[in-house]
């Protein structure tokens, strides 16, 4: 590609767990031909080999750059998934998932990883950042849900250089509106590598197939029609 042309990509900022819906997300953006940026948070979580499938997976997309910041927000405890002494809830029935805020909310997380990654968008001149939040098959955060989105992109515009110059960052969460079975089927349109992905809260060496992120997961592939070549314990 000529190097003028290849200058005039857009940049995109995309929130990578190492997880399923921010692998979906990654390849959605790389499929709409941004130059991508990946950013992974290691903010305390026991489940930190999501971290590890976040490197792989950056490495497969072969993108730009992939940034793994530090910011231990275990410290400030509140959520199974930052604090080794919450027990993480175990086989809830899939009908219920969601309908409350679980012990596994991390406090105020999605508002801490997106402003990690305004500030890096606005550091490269990334046109837009992209989480794959998910308000339909999920476990019943309050920040993933539309309403949330749209209040942080009213953040980035007054609260930004660029925002205030007229040129805010675009907050895009593509899958919002999906069922889990409709994410998997739009990653295997993709041909994303579902088999780099964990998406267990454990963090094991095998999944524990038992907490929400495992059942929804499995939700997900078997309403799909599609075989989770993720491994699990039981």
């Amino acid at each position: 590609m000529d190097a003028k042309v290849k200058d005039l990509r857009k940049k995109a900022v995309v929130l990578l767990s190492g997880g399923l819906d921010s692998t979906v997300t990654l390849a959605r953006t790389h499929e709409e031909d941004y130059e991508l940026y990946p950013l992974s948070i290691d903010y305390g979580q026991r489940h930190d080999k999501e971290l590890e499938s976040a490197q792989k997976i950056a490495n497969w997309y072969e993108v730009k750059e992939h940034k793994i910041l530090k910011i231990d927000i275990s410290q400030v405890g509140g959520s199974a998934l930052t604090d080794m002494k919450i027990k993480i809830p175990e086989k809830r029935d899939e009908n219920k998932i969601g309908s409350d805020v679980p012990i596994t909310y991390v406090p105020a997380r999605n508002t801490i990883l997106l402003s990690l990654a305004l500030g890096y968008a606005e550091v490269i001149e990334a046109q837009a950042i992209f989480i794959g939040a998910n308000a339909l098959d999920y476990s019943g955060y309050p920040d993933c849900r539309p309403e949330y989105f749209e209040a942080f992109q009213e953040v980035a515009e007054l609260g930004t250089k660029t925002g205030i110059e007229g040129k805010p960052v675009v907050i895009k969460y593509p899958l919002i509106n999906l069922t889990k079975a409709e994410i998997v089927k739009e990653g295997e349109r993709l041909n994303v590598p579902f088999h780099l992905t964990w998406s267990c809260y454990k963090g094991g060496d095998l999944a524990c197939g038992k907490c929400d992120s495992c059942i929804l997961r499995l939700k997900g592939f078997k309403e799909a029609g599609i075989e989770d070549p993720m491994e699990y314990e039981d």
